[in-house]
């Protein structure tokens, strides 16, 4: 199974709900779950040191010369029961090897969650498609979104849409999760409140090893 997590505007907290659907799915599954940054905000999230060597960036740019079996090579864990595979450093290039890697991803036995990072009308059309192929290639495609009209009207203008929506609610909104849903025609699959708890266990790098119950309950049944 592969998860990608992706906004239409930064400060959704894409980051936080891929990092925390990783933490939950890795404690209930034996061979754990892996962690896939594309955005380079995930070692920071999980309060862990950037990882120094290769990643995802240089997987790709190296072409046939990095088989398969050199992405358990660059894996770093990252908290218990999860796996990293870091974003390296550069720029993300080469769609049709994103595509392999995607390919490559989803038969994975572990679940595996993408934090794709948030798609924005003036990115370079390479690292788009590449960002785009772990959209429109995962099993469960989850755009991280607030009621916000302007980050709705962003997701709306992309040319694909997603197949859940994790809301993070926000009680002065006055749009709510049905008018979200039927606007980007996708179910809700997890409302995740705006707690005091979860922004303490980013700051302080705990997010992973102690997830905040009122995280936890609502991503038990996303994926």
């Amino acid at each position: 199974m592969l998860v990608s997590c992706w906004s239409s505007k930064g400060g959704s907290g894409t980051t936080v709900v891929a990092g925390a659907l990783a933490a939950v799915l890795g404690r209930r599954h034996e061979e754990g779950s892996l962690l896939v940054d594309l955005a380079g905000d995930v070692p920071v999230s999980l309060g862990m040191p950037e990882p120094p060597g290769p990643g995802v960036v240089e997987w790709l740019a190296a072409g046939s010369d990095a088989p398969a079996d050199a992405l358990g090579r660059i894996e770093v864990p990252a908290a218990p029961g999860v796996s990293l595979l870091p974003r390296g450093r550069g720029m993300l290039v080469d769609p049709e090897r994103a595509e392999l890697l995607v390919s490559i991803l989803a038969l994975d036995p572990r679940p595996v969650i993408v934090d794709v990072g948030t798609f924005v009308p003036h990115d370079d059309p390479e690292i788009d498609s590449v960002r785009r192929a772990f959209v429109l290639g995962a099993t469960h495609s989850f755009l991280v979104t607030r009621a916000c009209f302007l980050s709705l009207r962003r997701a709306i203008n992309l040319p694909f849409r997603p197949s859940g929506i994790v809301l993070v609610n926000e009680s002065y909104r006055s749009l709510g999760g049905r008018e979200v849903a039927d606007v980007l025609g996708a179910p809700i699959v997890a409302t995740v409140p705006v707690d005091g708890a979860i922004a303490r266990a980013v700051d302080a790098g705990v997010l992973a090893s102690r997830i905040p119950r009122s995280l936890t309950d609502v991503l038990l049944d996303a994926a």
